[in-house]
């Protein structure tokens, strides 16, 4: 999820300094639909996709393994905080020696 906030912090950064520059070159009406159309195609458009991907491809990992009843997961970033590792379908962190109910 960290790569997600990070990519969307920059191109939320370039996007503002695109329609900075711009903003002196065309129209002012113009240019509040361009902003808006770049904020929705260039940041959350992008944001959204990436999170419905993270999800899915973790979902397995959410659904059907021990760590994700313990009290050390962190589901956001699927996450043992204990260990600061991330577990797999094939790999849990601390063996399930650790385990601690929610």
């Amino acid at each position: 999820m960290g790569e997600i906030v990070f990519w969307t912090m920059i191109r939320t950064a370039i996007t503002i300094a695109a329609v900075w520059i711009l903003k002196s070159y065309i129209d002012e009406q113009l240019w509040y639909i361009i902003t808006i159309a770049a904020t929705y195609l260039m940041i959350i458009h992008p944001t959204v996709t990436g999170i419905k991907k993270f999800e899915a491809k973790n979902k397995n990992i959410l659904d059907s393994t021990i760590c994700s009843s313990c009290v050390h997961f962190d589901p956001s970033a699927v996450l043992c905080m204990k260990h600061d590792k991330h577990p797999t379908e094939d790999y849990i962190p601390c063996d399930g020696l650790h385990w601690e109910p929610k």
